[in-house]
């Protein structure tokens, strides 16, 4: 009876996450959840009306993404203290992929963001579902360091038009638009860059001599309150301009299957770029508060979030590396903070909208470059080089195709994950082979490295370093032949295996047809400390008597003494 209640309780915490800390909850941890939830929330508010701004949608959207959308993340995420709703590279990423489809600025283009939404986060509830979090290491972070140092780069140019206010063309070639934007600074709004520049310095110098107080916050309320003073609308700057008060509407967003099918590759690319940001920001919060996180239950929290984001006419969301860093500071316990931040953009939403409508874009166009400051770290790449040449490589050509690319930024990050396998196979169709030999203490050690002779003239041994499968299999057979080819001498090829940790179907045919043609040569194929896996797939696929007992050993020892009888044997009869 005890095993069947702990068994449901498993399950109902796996449906619902929250029911794992619900019982944590008292007036202490109310009372550091309320405090971190509002301190995100001043970050959050006008952050949020900076993405929408990214995204190409009204600022409104950006609170709306934030208000349903952080609930579910909290509730039915494995990490309590992520904290969900618009980051800067899922919006870049969203407007890229609707660009191709529609107008900028569009109600087309209003409704193929909010289907994009629904798009991605139904991609990962799929795979959250399917338990296939481990599809995230196909994008090996060389790619994704390449990509999101472009996508900076990217995101902190298109603001440069509406910091000067001037208008983005928004063609097909971002790199072409920010030449026309330099040709044109003539044109540039005084005003609008005044306040742009103003409150980016206000934000950095907050950020640098007082970083407990919201400076973002601070830096919108003052750009707020002079726009109105001076009339900046009038002027003609662009600003915020009328916020629906009230809450968003709710219903099924439109599901167009052309519009769809269209989407979905880049709902793919989203799904998995935007989890990156939240898998990093859990794996830090897990490691500070102790507690555990599963990716996949994460996967199918933030996939509910943008359900809960395009039902209420939203854009795509993620759990936001910032934001969540900040909740942690401030000492938020479970996830009645992320309810508690909600609550404050209710409140925004209910009463101080009207307050929002003179907020000068120049500094919303700020905010969304100090953001993208702090994602730029160009010592990767040097990092990535030093650590394997094809890393380096994968990370700059990542990085050039995101850039030429724009502002279809999504083909950059496609074009990365391809060439990072295929230096991956290139890589693995070669694997080290290194020569053995017999050293002082009769062992077998690496003979180029330390000068030492083989074991005997009529004895080979060399250590393969990698698993045995389709792309390298054809080159330890010819390495061995090449081996044997260059010396008639040799009667026995002793093979290392303790770097093989893989044997696929094509390298037990490769090892069948080797130890058929060795043999019908006079010479034995003999393996030493062989994985426990890869002798059962011997065992299995009858390659072990093939290859046949007396020569397979568990150790290095073993296999040198028994060859070193046969040798005495044969030049004894």
């Amino acid at each position: 009876m005890l095993k069947d209640t702990d068994g449901r309780k498993a399950r109902l915490n796996r449906l619902f996450p929250f029911l794992s800390w619900r019982h944590e909850i008292n007036r202490d941890t109310l009372k550091a959840d309320l405090t971190a939830g509002i301190t995100v929330a001043l970050v959050a508010i006008p952050q949020s009306l900076a993405y929408a701004q990214l995204a190409g949608v009204p600022a409104y959207f950006g609170l709306y993404a934030i208000l349903v959308p952080s609930l579910v993340g909290a509730l039915f995420g494995s990490s309590r203290l992520l904290s969900t709703g618009p980051v800067a590279m899922t919006s870049l990423l969203t407007a890229a992929s609707v660009i191709p489809l529609a107008h900028w600025g569009t109600e087309q283009f209003y409704t193929a963001v909010v289907l994009m939404a629904f798009l991605s986060g139904a991609v990962q509830i799929a795979l959250g579902l399917a338990r296939m979090g481990v599809l995230l290491n196909f994008l090996s972070n060389p790619v994704l360091m390449g990509f999101i140092n472009a996508a900076a780069i990217i995101i902190g140019l298109s603001q440069l038009a509406p910091l000067v206010g001037l208008s983005l063309r928004n063609s097909e070639h971002f790199l072409v638009d920010i030449a026309h934007i330099l040709a044109h600074m003539d044109e540039m709004h005084a005003a609008s860059l005044i306040l742009g520049v103003s409150s980016l310095a206000i934000m950095l110098a907050l950020k640098r001599f007082a970083p407990k107080l919201p400076g973002v916050l601070i830096a919108v309320t003052l750009a707020t309150v002079a726009s109105y003073l001076v009339g900046f609308e009038a002027m003609g700057g662009k600003v915020v301009g009328e916020v629906p008060q009230g809450l968003p509407g709710f219903s099924l967003p439109a599901l167009d299957w052309q519009t769809s099918v269209s989407l979905l590759p880049m709902a793919v690319v989203i799904a998995l770029v935007s989890f990156m940001e939240a898998m990093s920001s859990s794996k830090i919060i897990a490691l500070k508060t102790r507690t555990a996180w599963d990716e996949n239950q994460e996967l199918i929290g933030q996939g509910l979030a943008k359900i809960a984001a395009s039902f209420n006419h939203a854009m795509p969301v993620s759990g936001s590396f910032s934001r969540s860093a900040l909740n942690l500071a401030a000492d938020a316990k479970t996830g009645m903070s992320s309810v508690f931040t909600a609550v404050a953009v209710l409140i925004t939403l209910l009463v101080l909208t009207p307050l929002l409508q003179q907020l000068p874009k120049p500094t919303l166009a700020a905010v969304i470059i100090l953001a993208v400051i702090s994602l730029l770290n160009f010592k990767i790449f040097r990092e990535a080089w030093r650590a394997s040449r094809q890393d380096g490589i994968a990370a700059a050509t990542t990085f050039a195709a995101t850039l030429l690319f724009a502002p279809n930024i999504q083909y950059g990050i496609l074009f990365g994950m391809i060439l990072a396998l295929a230096l991956f196979l290139f890589r693995t169709m070669k694997p080290r082979i290194v020569l053995l030999g017999l050293d002082e203490h009769g062992e077998l050690q690496n003979a180029d490295r330390y000068s030492l002779p083989r074991f005997h003239p009529e004895v080979v041994a060399i250590r393969f370093d990698g698993q045995l499968y389709f792309a390298n299999v054809n080159y330890f057979e010819e390495s061995v032949l090449y081996l044997i080819s260059n010396d008639a001498d040799i009667r026995y090829v002793l093979v290392d295996a303790r770097g093989i940790n893989g044997l696929d179907a094509s390298g037990v045919a490769m090892l069948r047809d080797l130890v058929t043609r060795l043999s019908e040569n006079g010479i034995s194929l003999i393996f030493y400390n062989i994985k426990l896996p890869v002798l059962e797939v011997m065992q299995r696929t009858g390659l072990q008597n093939e290859i046949q007992e007396k020569n397979i050993f568990p150790s290095e020892r073993n296999a040198l003494n028994d060859i070193k009888e046969r040798l005495e044997a044969e030049s004894s009869s």
